[in-house]
């Protein structure tokens, strides 16, 4: 799953991921994102987050890189700034953490449309994204992709597949369907992954996965392999720290357990 490394690699060979996330009341959404990335392979993670979020993050860890943002949570205004940050980056991903609050939607729907490398959308970035989305990872549970799409998906597998694959296919992105079985689809091309379990429904495990993905991308796979793998491995990340915490099980257990499942 991880690409080849040459004895003569040097830093930034296996990407930089800028993480856009967090507001004032989320710091740890973000956070997730760049640990998950950086224990999967990526080899700089930047935090761009509003001045309160992006101080917490940067004492939480010296692994990532914080850019504060002006403000208590991602608004129009910073639009400019955001598209200097993402010069010399390899992959985005935006939305974990970053709230609902007047204005951050708009502000998010703006990067997104103005980013020309691969970008993962999760959380909040999720809710108004309409029109085509191509060179994008989309990565909704069922209440996220309601949002999205209007369309409520049961526990049926074929339904859930079905309806990935249509709206994949509308938005020309790939879609990430979360559950008990992940449905990956590209609108063409469509996989089921199984690994996970339900100690897994703790707050920041959606964000663990975002990252994984993001650093996929930074590697160089494609969309849609990026998501296939980010899937088989958070949920057996996910499985081997289960054995042991059971109900204890943190998202930063997962992230611990990367490296085991990368293996």
């Amino acid at each position: 799953m991880t690409k080849k490394r040459n004895p003569w690699s040097r830093k930034g060979d296996f990407g930089h991921l800028l993480v856009i996330g967090g507001n004032e009341y989320y710091a740890g959404a973000p956070y997730f994102v760049g640990m998950a990335a950086l224990r999967a392979g990526c080899d700089m993670v930047t935090i761009a987050a509003p001045e309160r979020a992006a101080d917490i993050i940067a004492s939480y860890s010296p692994n990532v890189i914080t850019h504060p943002l002006s403000g208590l949570h991602l608004k129009p205004g910073n639009v400019l700034e955001i598209m200097e940050i993402v010069k010399g980056k390899t992959a985005v991903t935006i939305g974990n953490g970053l709230g609902k609050e007047r204005g951050t939607l708009e502000a998010t729907a703006h990067i997104i449309n103005k980013l020309e490398i691969p970008c993962v959308i999760d959380g909040d970035a999720i809710d108004r994204m309409r029109g085509r989305l191509e060179n994008v990872v989309i990565t909704p549970h069922a209440g996220e992709f309601e949002k999205l799409t209007g369309v409520k998906v049961g526990t049926s597998i074929g339904e859930r597949k079905n309806a990935a694959q249509a709206v994949a296919k509308e938005l020309g992105c790939v879609i990430l369907l979360k559950g008990h079985v992940d449905v990956v689809t590209d609108g063409k091309r469509t996989v089921i992954n199984k690994t996970g379990n339900s100690y897994m429904t703790k707050g920041g495990t959606g964000d663990v996965l975002a990252g994984v993905t993001g650093a996929l991308l930074c590697q160089g796979f494609s969309l849609f392999d990026a998501a296939k793998h980010a899937a088989y491995v958070t949920g057996k990340a996910g499985d081997i720290a289960a054995r042991e915490r059971k109900t204890s099980l943190l998202a930063t257990d997962v992230i611990e357990c990367l490296h085991r499942a990368v293996r």
